[in-house]
């Protein structure tokens, strides 16, 4: 009887885990989308640190996926105007 009740705690504690996941997950997506349709940003390429992009490129389709710094094809949102100021950095 004790192992019944072991088993359910741990499928309890694998649901909670795995609904935590998906919900960090889902609203990282949702971030990204709310993100990206606000105005007054642009997405500013060549100037993201390995690991922070915000979206795909160089064959993946997921931020934080930029396996290099400064790839020229790896882009952020900036606000609106900031990407002319960085150097190196270019629109996209």
């Amino acid at each position: 009887m004790n192992n019944s009740k072991t088993i359910k705690t741990t499928q309890a504690l694998v649901a909670t885990a795995l609904t935590g996941v998906l919900t960090v997950g889902i609203a990282s997506v949702v971030n990204q989308q709310a993100l990206a349709e606000k105005e007054g940003m642009e997405k500013c390429a060549g100037i993201v640190k390995a690991g922070m992009n915000d979206c795909g490129a160089n064959g993946h389709d997921c931020a934080g996926m930029s396996k290099v710094d400064g790839d020229p094809e790896e882009w952020m949102y900036l606000p609106t105007g900031t990407c002319n100021k960085i150097v190196g950095a270019t629109l996209k």
